[in-house]
């Protein structure tokens, strides 16, 4: 197993709920590509509320059936396997954010 530790990135892409490609929804597609591209890992979270570019405030108190709830994959992994996506990554996005910062990895394990 290859060690995983000591200065990674943390990329945060923030996204709506409801985008998709295609039929499928986008932050599905993403941990998916995530995982065929190698990556350490890639976590799904779902906010409870929130606005984006357009400031139209999505909240799960409202009652419809499509919220829009924000969504926000993160994964940790090195800049030069960031590097290597990002340029396909922008191509699938049709909106959001993507954001990236220092992270240092003090345990990745497996159990």
């Amino acid at each position: 197993m290859t060690r995983f530790s000591g200065e990674k990135v943390l990329m945060r892409i923030f996204l709506g709920e409801s985008d998709k490609i295609g039929h499928q929804p986008f932050h599905e597609a993403l941990v998916e590509f995530f995982r065929k591209e190698g990556f350490a890992g890639a976590t799904v979270l779902r906010g409870v509320a929130g606005f984006g570019a357009h400031s139209v405030f999505h909240t799960d108190k409202l009652l419809r059936l499509s919220a829009d709830l924000p969504i926000i994959i993160e994964v940790v992994e090195s800049q030069e396997k960031i590097d290597a996506v990002m340029p396909r990554i922008d191509e699938m996005m049709t909106g959001g954010m993507i954001t990236l910062e220092k992270a240092t990895v003090i345990r990745y394990s497996h159990k």
